[in-house]
């Protein structure tokens, strides 16, 4: 698990060229604004939570994993289930963890307010899988490793969701068009694209709706899903209904998005 790092950057930038490419060669919307402008910014703000976590993590969650096993902490730990097992049964509660957190940030009004610069984005494509506030990122972060200890997941179980988390929004938010025989197969295991882009819709039923990232069952059993954009997805507005000034889209107002910006009617307690 020394290369994890390695490992998980390995992956990104090969899952980052095939959506690039995927999307050109087959695009599911037509871009509104500035492919560059936003992808300037959008990338800006990879290299700017990238150096956020090294930064400000003195550990990251497979370290911590490793030495959450060697202290005995965590439920898995305490426990004696097949190696096999516990690795499953670590991604899939890593990832009902990261989908309740979703959830938390559409519900409270100050998270709101972070994570509003990811839906801000007027146009869907790879890069606003990776569009999200370096608070947001850090809050993220310190969840995470919370999950790891309370739960103890082995060190491989983190790893593979971690990997999986990236490569799953990505492609996910991938502005490419597959079947519809396709994606109704897909969505039965993994989030598809068609399945995330209604999250980003303007419409705020359908913003609080499909909240999960890799896996879509959790919005099917706890009532979140959706299955089609009421306009459909061609004529569908991305972004949120208080934001469409597309002279926005520039690293420092994403940066200061969470302070300046109001959070409208979005948040699931204020009635959306």
């Amino acid at each position: 698990m020394n290369n994890d790092v390695a490992i998980r950057l390995g992956f990104f930038f090969g899952v980052f060229a095939l959506m690039a490419v995927w999307e050109l060669l087959a695009q599911r919307r037509s871009l509104t604004t500035s492919k560059t402008v936003r992808w300037f910014g959008n990338l800006s703000i990879i290299v700017l939570n990238a150096t956020a976590v090294r930064l400000l993590f003195p550990i990251l969650p497979v370290g911590l994993a490793l030495f959450a096993h060697q202290k005995g902490w965590g439920l898995l730990n305490n426990f004696d289930p097949p190696f096999w097992l516990a690795v499953v049964t670590g991604v899939l509660v890593l990832d009902l963890v990261i989908y309740l957190q979703h959830v938390l940030f559409h519900a409270v009004p100050v998270l709101w307010r972070l994570h509003m610069m990811h839906h801000a984005d007027l146009d869907f494509d790879v890069t606003t899988g990776l569009r999200f506030h370096p608070i947001e990122i850090i809050l993220s972060g310190c969840i995470k490793l919370a999950a790891v200890i309370v739960f103890g997941p082995p060190a491989l179980a983190v790893l593979v969701f971690e990997i999986l988390l990236n490569a799953t929004s990505m492609f996910n938010h991938g502005n490419i068009r597959i079947p519809l025989s396709v994606d109704r197969l897909l969505r039965l295991f993994v989030v598809t694209p068609d399945m995330h882009r209604v999250h980003h819709s303007v419409i705020i039923k359908e913003t609080n709706s499909n909240f999960g990232f890799n896996f879509p069952w959790w919005d099917r059993l706890l009532g979140t899903y959706r299955d089609q954009p009421t306009a459909g997805h061609q004529e569908m507005t991305i972004g949120l209904s208080h934001f469409r000034d597309a002279k926005r889209l520039t690293l420092p107002w994403m940066l200061a998005l969470p302070f300046i910006g109001k959070p409208g009617k979005y948040p699931i307690n204020r009635g959306g």
